[in-house]
């Protein structure tokens, strides 16, 4: 072979391995890609479910203080701020809450919403704070907190206060409302 045709020959494998090159690149990209997708999607549900249970750890932490002592804890959901505030009540003063008594406080972020919130007593919030306090005795009142996923798919948490079971549970979970007032077991 003369060296014209060794030289044709080098430039066709080179151009050859360096279009090679380019499908791998192109490859693997796509794949990253995709895989960047789906865990962004891991990320954002797992962003949700533990906004959920940073909720739900603190209104269990407030249940199990208040039982085991005899002070008084609030869980303060604030709609309209999309955060949420766990407190040991020290003054007699309910509506101030003091820098000493906050104890955890946490954003909601745009993965999860309070959508509104309705008390076992029938009262309902969209749009201002809910309040759950706890004593030894239990909860003052118990209810429903309805979140919102990044889909705009609602999740409850409801607050027994007979039972005292904070449970999570996909949609918007109704209360079981008692015929009249005199049926009320609380």
């Amino acid at each position: 072979m003369t060296d014209d045709g060794r030289q044709m020959t080098d430039i066709r494998l080179r151009a050859f391995t360096l279009a090679e090159s380019m499908v791998v690149i192109v490859v693997v990209s796509l794949l990253l890609a995709v895989a960047a997708t789906n865990l962004k999607g891991v990320i954002i549900r797992n962003s949700f479910k533990s906004k959920v249970q940073g909720l739900v750890s603190a209104i269990e932490a407030a249940s199990t203080a208040a039982s085991q002592s005899s002070k008084r804890y609030e869980i303060i959901i604030d709609i309209p701020q999309q955060n949420y505030m766990l407190r040991e009540i020290s003054s007699s003063d309910l509506a101030e809450v003091l820098e000493e008594e906050i104890i955890a406080q946490e954003e909601f972020g745009s993965s999860c919403m309070v959508s509104y919130v309705l008390f076992d007593d029938g009262e309902f919030t969209n749009e201002d704070r809910a309040k759950f306090r706890a004593s030894r005795m239990g909860w003052q009142n118990g209810g429903i907190i309805v979140l919102l996923d990044e889909e705009q798919q609602p999740w409850s948490i409801v607050i027994d206060r007979l039972s005292h079971i904070v449970n999570v549970q996909p949609g918007e979970t109704q209360i079981i409302w008692p015929r009249s007032k005199d049926e009320l077991p609380f």
